[in-house]
């Protein structure tokens, strides 16, 4: 894990002007760093939900909206919540190809969602937990909103547990991303910021205890593509 001596600059200010920076070819670039698995990362997690038809479900951190298009095809009752409007205005032009009805975009804050408490089938983040501010305060108000049994699903990077894939992954991570980011996109300091980012985020049973002390029960996680993503899902009491 990177030192906490050095601690990445997560002030919404700074998050959603790079993020704003990056939103037009944000998608680009997802496919390409994730050789395209970041779509199939999103089917797991919205496969991972048990979602009647019309269940009412938030994704938070929403970005250009791949999450809550993952979602749709579970659910006919979508919101997708991110603060960087140049992100949302991306994900609206793709809502509008969706089957009716599609879902709805919003701007807000993962710290203080506009919704009223106990509404929600399930809340959803894709990569974006690592970006706020405060993440126990984002896991309390993700539990918040939620019925009463409702699920989460998160997805987020991982550094991989076994060795023999943890060095080649970091040295495409620290060193190859970086530089493919700075060629594609006009904000390339976002992608040295990923690597930054993913080492100082808890992972696996550190992140479930987080989930726990926010309130959610059931509280488990998966690797996914040889760990280096983890799909944690919890339930609220």
């Amino acid at each position: 894990m990177q030192s906490e001596d050095h601690p990445v600059d997560k002030s919404g200010q700074a998050i959603e002007r790079m993020f704003s920076a990056v939103a037009p070819r944000y998608d680009l670039l997802n496919r390409l760093l994730s050789a395209n698995l970041d779509q199939r990362w999103r089917r797991q997690a919205a496969a991972a939900l048990t979602l009647p038809n019309g269940a009412p479900v938030l994704d938070v951190c929403a970005g250009t909206g791949d999450q809550a298009l993952a979602l749709r095809k579970r659910t006919s009752t979508v919101l997708a919540a991110d603060f960087s409007v140049p992100m949302l205005e991306i994900a609206s032009r793709k809502f509008s190809r969706a089957p009716a009805p599609p879902p709805v975009g919003f701007a807000s804050d993962t710290l203080q969602l506009p919704l009223a408490s106990k509404t929600l089938e399930a809340v959803t983040v894709s990569f974006g937990l690592r970006n706020v501010a405060d993440l126990d305060a984002a896991l309390q108000e993700m539990y918040r909103v939620l019925r009463h049994e409702g699920e989460t699903a998160i997805l987020e990077f991982a550094l991989p547990r076994s060795m023999l894939l943890r060095e080649p992954y970091l040295f495409y991570f620290r060193s190859i991303l970086p530089r493919i980011g700075a060629l594609f996109s006009p904000r390339g300091a976002a992608y040295t910021y990923l690597p930054e980012s993913v080492m100082q985020f808890p992972q696996r049973e550190e992140f479930t205890r987080r989930m726990e002390d926010a309130g959610f029960r059931d509280a488990t996680w998966q690797d996914l593509t040889g760990g280096i993503v983890c799909l944690y899902t919890g339930r609220r009491n």
